[in-house]
């Protein structure tokens, strides 16, 4: 028995030695697992046993490995395995009631009674994931000891026996465990490497004896039963839904972020919210929109009605009159609204605010809704997502604020609902609407013919488009700048013509100007497009320009105030108001800042000056004018307009549609009585020779208004403007601000409509040859881009039938009897009071309507000639050249200087009388005349001749005689009353008249007493009473 029980041992042993030999290599990784040896006992309840074990000791790397002491027989492994298996009842029994704290379980021993079949090295299951220290080598595996199999049966009867089988004392745990791994020689190889031996105060099962087991066993869980596995898969799944409900999360935010970033650059890239849709206006302010298209709620008076509601709308002069400057709603009135009527659906896309045009009230509206609607019954207020949208208006009555809404708005009608206002409730509006796509055509929309840049230029933009037109056709084209403004811009002019450059003998020269207010863009814009017009239709050959330009010199200048257009050009065609931009840098007035010279003709006529002291033309300068408040632009067009022979000319000007011919100045009139008081100062004065002149000035105080000597000329130009232009004479609806100022005709007099002093269309008419009228092309200044087409349809053919007006009339050229032009030719008409000179060629054009008339051409040092020129309706001007004899004059004045200016006889051979003296008589009747003595040595023989001669001379002195009182009624101090003809007394009369008269008294040599006529003066007054030609037949001119 004993031998038997030794060799089982020592079988057991060397198995085991085998086992862990193969355990240690496999585990040689792992270090701090406790190696343990499973006993033989049910297969299920070992497996369970030994993957709890493992997993306990893996998380417990603490635990020290304890070696068998001794071996141990078969009864007491299996008294061991009945006290473990009676534990494992009670400790489920109790668990289930109470959870306690797990105790570690000790160890299992090894089953001995029977050999084991085979033995295999299990591998512990992996442990879920736990922080770790430091990674160890894993200690070696215990190895599996397996009894062997058994039947059925054995095993129930077993399984039996371990229950009821009584212990008598339970042995210590590491007692055995210290014997079987002495025996198995386990102390050795399974202890790891450099594993240091605990320590005495470390808690381990080795440092409890007996009776701490034997108190514990009752109450303590074993430690290898301290996991259960069901609650580790929750745990796992609990572990890896919230990792999975993390990464949702995750996965939420991001996709967050990335619909936020996208929805941002959607966004970002929607122009109807990045910036709001444009519109051209809906014509409001250019009067494309009715009368009858505009409502309102109320009005205050007749004179603010809703048609008064228009941007940039004008009053008249009285603040209560019919024209008020907006519409002013009633105050009584509790809901005001301001209604627009389109006629169609459109897309308003916003709208424009202004206060009332006023000189002493400040009327603005400070805040409105507004309101849509597509039968005007129903009416949506604009709402902008969260209320209805209140918009901000105007802080002063003059600046234009502009409001658009976020998205366009498609409807037929618009209000604009008031609901704060300073001063009284008064409003100007224009309305921004764009046109829907539709197969009916609108009567605003226009397909222009010609291939043109309608849009706005800049400063820079139009010299590169002057540029662009000269290099296309560079054979009709020359730019050329006339001066600079005050910030130093070039006021730049074209010219067009088959010879650019010089002036051609017979061509007359015409000008286009504009821009003389920066706000007005029309006319500049125009003038671009006529450049681009002319040199287009010349290069493709169309007879029309050919033939203007090849008979015609013109001169286009788009911006005489070029400073102030970039200021109106900045706001926009819309924001500026009616005076931004109108003057200069320096606050001038471009049309108004020239000379008076009206004052100067007009005092001289009045005078009776005129012809013979003071010229009906070319008027000079005043003194010292240049040098006062002149503008620069002023002073540059000034030199420009005495530099060129033009003949004909007009202004493009803006805010009405009428053509202006002159005078622009208004005659003052004058206080009667004034010269009948003083003519009863001066008793015994003769006044019958300036009776006519006097009825003329009483007739004219009547009549303030002033027209030209040739105002139907003038009249007929306008008409040539007016009546082509496609819409001006259309003035059934009014004017822009007014009723019809222009009788239906489209033209009109300024010194009857808005009276200026100081116009560049009368300086040109006194000053030069020139005929200039004002073109005021529209209600809009600064129309918006796409109204630019349609006025240039409007405006094309006006401005090429007014250039065709410069052949009108007469023309020639006033030669000497050598065939030398002589410049500076004084030419006459019969009936016109108005003369013009000859240019440097010689060559003339003097205006005319249809008719015959007798046209004299005078030049000092040559004798005058007077001819019948008649014009007829034909295109183009008449003929009428003349050629002058030198005159003796010259010789006659050369020796009477030689003779001390004593008067020479001009006394005609007559057949002799008996006891006549021929040379005496001659004489003496000359010397009588001129030294008023009674006697003579040949009285008795003067002829008829002499007699007619004297009768005239006697009529001359009495001619001056006359002016000579009419100087003294005139000056404001009372003449020196003197008897004495001596020189001395005379000139201090003179002297004191001079320093006390009015201004243009200056322009006049005043003589303060009588002289005698010279000669040359006699003959002058001969020569003029006498025409060179005889008619026969007698002539009546009729205006035109």
């Amino acid at each position: 028995m004993r031998g038997a029980l030794l060799g089982l041992s020592v079988s057991l042993a060397l198995c085991c030695c085998v086992l862990g030999w193969d355990g240690g290599v496999e585990g040689q990784d792992t270090t701090g697992v406790q190696t343990q040896v499973r006993q033989a006992g049910p297969v299920v309840h070992g497996r369970e046993w030994e993957e709890e074990r493992e997993d306990v000791m893996m998380d417990d790397p603490g635990v020290e490995e304890i070696k068998p002491k001794k071996k141990k027989s078969i009864e007491e492994v299996e008294a061991a395995r009945a006290k473990k298996a009676a534990e494992k009842e009670a400790k489920a029994k109790k668990q289930k009631a109470n959870k306690a704290p797990k105790a570690p379980k000790p160890t299992k021993k090894p089953k001995a009674t029977k050999a084991p079949k085979k033995l295999k090295a299990t591998k512990a299951p992996k442990a879920t994931k736990a922080p770790k220290a430091t990674k160890a080598p894993k200690a070696t595996k215990a190895p599996k000891v397996t009894k062997p199999k058994a039947t059925k049966g054995s095993k129930t009867t077993a399984w039996k026996e371990e229950g009821v089988k009584p212990v008598t004392r339970i042995p210590s745990l590491e007692e055995d465990e210290e014997k079987l791994l002495i025996e198995l020689g386990w102390d050795r190889h399974s202890r790891p490497s450099g594993h240091t031996p605990l320590s005495a105060g470390s808690k381990t099962l080795t440092e409890h004896g007996q009776d701490y087991w034997d108190t514990k066993q009752e109450t303590t869980v074993p430690w290898y039963e301290e996991y259960d596995y069901a609650d580790l898969a929750a745990k796992q799944l609990e572990e890896e839904a919230e990792k999975a409900r993390k990464e949702k999360e995750e996965k939420v935010k991001w996709l967050r972020k990335k619909w936020e970033e996208e929805e941002e650059e959607r966004l970002r890239k929607i122009p109807v919210h990045a910036e709001p849709k444009k519109c051209p206006p809906l014509g409001l302010e250019s009067h494309r929109v009715d009368d009858d298209q505009l409502l309102a709620s109320s009005q205050s008076h007749h004179g603010f009605s809703a048609q008064r509601g228009r941007l940039n709308m004008q009053s008249s002069g009285n603040e209560e009159g019919v024209y008020g400057g907006a519409w002013c709603a009633e105050p009584e009135e509790k809901n005001h609204w301001f209604e627009v009527d389109a006629r169609r659906e459109v897309e308003f896309t916003g709208v424009i605010v202004q206060g009332r045009n006023s000189d002493t009230a400040e009327d603005f509206v400070s805040t409105f809704y507004v309101s849509f609607s597509n039968d005007s019954r129903d009416w949506t207020v604009l709402h902008d997502g969260y209320a209805e949208w209140l918009f901000y208006g105007n802080v002063d009555r003059d600046s234009p604020v502009m409001v658009q809404f976020d998205w366009p708005t498609v409807a037929r009608y618009i209000r604009v609902l008031p609901q704060s206002w300073n001063g009284s409730l008064c409003l100007r509006v224009e309305v921004m609407a764009c046109q829907l796509t539709s197969s009916f055509r609108s009567e605003n929309e226009v397909n222009p013919t010609d291939n043109l840049d309608f849009r706005h230029h800049n400063y820079k933009d139009m010299r590169q488009m002057m540029k662009v037109i000269n290099e296309e056709c560079p054979n009709i084209t020359r730019i050329y700048n006339i001066g600079k403004s005050s910030a130093g811009l070039k006021m730049y002019a074209m010219e067009i013509s088959d010879n650019p450059g010089e002036h051609q003998t017979g061509e007359p020269e015409f000008r286009y100007t504009a821009g003389l207010h920066g706000n007005e863009a029309l006319g500049r814009e125009l003038l671009l497009l006529l450049m681009q017009f002319m040199c287009k239709e010349y290069n493709e050959n169309n007879p029309r320009v050919r033939r203007l330009v090849e008979g015609v010199r013109i001169h286009l200048v788009p911006s005489l105030n070029p400073d102030a257009y970039e200021l109106a050009y900045e706001m926009g065609s819309e924001m500026g108001n009616w005076g931004l931009g109108h003057w200069t840098e320096e606050g001038y007035d471009i049309f108004q800042n020239f000379p008076d010279l009206n004052s100067v003709l007009w005092g001289a006529e009045d005078r009776g000056w005129v012809p013979r002291i003071v010229p009906n033309h070319h008027i000079p300068l005043p003194e010292n004018f240049l040098n006062g408040s002149v503008a620069l632009e002023t002073k540059a067009i000034i030199n420009w307009m005495e530099r060129t022979p033009f003949v004909l000319g007009a202004n493009l000007q803006g805010g009405e549609k009428v053509v202006a011919y002159p005078f622009d100045m208004q005659r003052p009139p004058k206080a009667t009585g004034t010269l009948g008081s003083r003519r009863e100062l001066r008793p015994g004065v003769n006044h019958e020779m300036n009776e006519e002149t006097w009825a003329r000035m009483q007739r004219q105080n009547g009549d303030a208004l002033r027209e030209t000597s040739d105002d139907t000329m003038f009249r007929w130009l306008a008409m040539s403007y007016a009546h082509s232009h496609l819409t001006m004479t259309e003035t059934q609806r009014g004017s822009c601000h007014t009723d019809d100022i222009s009788g239906g005709q489209g033209i009109i007099n300024r010194a009857s409509w808005k009276p200026v002093v100081g116009s560049m269309n009368d300086f040109s008419y006194l000053h030069t040859n020139c005929f200039e009228l004002s073109v005021f092309l529209g209600c809009d200044k600064f129309p918006h881009e796409s109204e630019l087409p349609l006025e240039w349809e409007n405006n094309r053919e006006a401005l090429l039938s007014f250039i065709e007006q410069v052949h009108r009339g007469i023309k020639g050229i006033v030669r000497d009897m050598e065939g030398k032009p002589l410049a500076n030719a004084t030419i006459s008409v019969d009936g016109v009071k108005h003369d013009v000179k000859t240019a440097a060629a010689g060559d003339y054009w003097r205006l005319l309507n249809p008719g015959e008339y007798r046209v004299t051409a005078r030049v000092d040092g040559h004798t005058l000639q007077t001819r019948l020129c008649i014009v007829g309706y034909d295109s183009g001007a008449t003929p009428c050249s003349f050629t002058l004899a030198k005159s003796n004059w010259d010789r006659i004045k050369q020796i009477m200087v030689l003779h001390g200016k004593r008067p020479i006889r001009l006394v005609t051979k007559a057949p002799p009388r008996v006891g006549s003296d021929i040379s005496g008589g001659s004489v003496g009747s000359v010397d009588a005349t001129k030294t008023g003595a009674t006697g003579g040595m040949g009285g008795t023989s003067a002829n008829s001749h002499n007699a007619e001669r004297l009768r005239r001379l006697r009529l001359m002195r009495l001619r001056k005689m006359h002016q000579q009182r009419l100087r003294y009624n005139f000056s404001t101090t009372t003449p020196v009353a003197t008897t004495t003809t001596t020189a001395a007394p005379t000139t201090t009369a003179e002297l004191e008249t001079e320093s006390t008269t009015s201004w243009y008294d200056s322009w006049f040599p005043v003589e303060s007493s009588y002289t005698e006529p010279t000669p040359a003066e006699v003959f002058t007054e001969i020569q003029e009473s006498e025409p060179t030609q005889d008619y026969t037949f007698e002539y009546k001119f009729e205006d035109y």
